[in-house]
């Protein structure tokens, strides 16, 4: 596969799961099953639906805003702004939240990519595997 440039403006897929704005922009649909970048902007008091990568670590660049990040597994909030980077482990249920009065803009996700959540969100069929 020789390399390709894509565009945060040209996604192949948005999933509400995440924002009304979450881009994917690399991930298993294009291709990329061990590397996941994507563009997220979080509306003034929009927040993730919470949710668990069961085999990826999640890696979050914060470009722009402030919010909160919810590890619903352990009870706690983490506050962040932009220049910070959010990592959950692999297990923890979290949500990520725009909840300061800002909008949040991101980039990253979880890596290797979460075949399974994608799976149930309908974003890749049930028999996909990396090629």
């Amino acid at each position: 596969m020789a390399i390709r440039i894509f565009h945060r403006d040209k996604p192949s897929i948005r999933l509400p799961l995440i924002s009304k704005d979450a881009r994917f922009v690399i991930w298993p649909g294009v291709g990329a099953w061990h590397a996941n970048m994507n563009y997220v902007v979080l509306e003034p008091g929009e927040a993730n639906v919470p949710h668990i990568h069961t085999e990826s670590e999640d890696s979050i660049f914060i470009l722009e805003g402030e919010g909160t990040v919810d590890d619903l597994t352990h009870d706690i909030s983490v506050p962040f702004k932009a220049g910070c980077v959010v990592h959950v482990p692999v297990g923890v249920k979290h949500a990520v939240k725009a909840d300061q009065g800002v909008r949040v803009v991101s980039v990253g996700g979880p890596a290797p990519a979460d075949v399974t959540l994608l799976k149930a969100a309908g974003a890749l069929p049930a028999d996909a595997e990396p090629s």
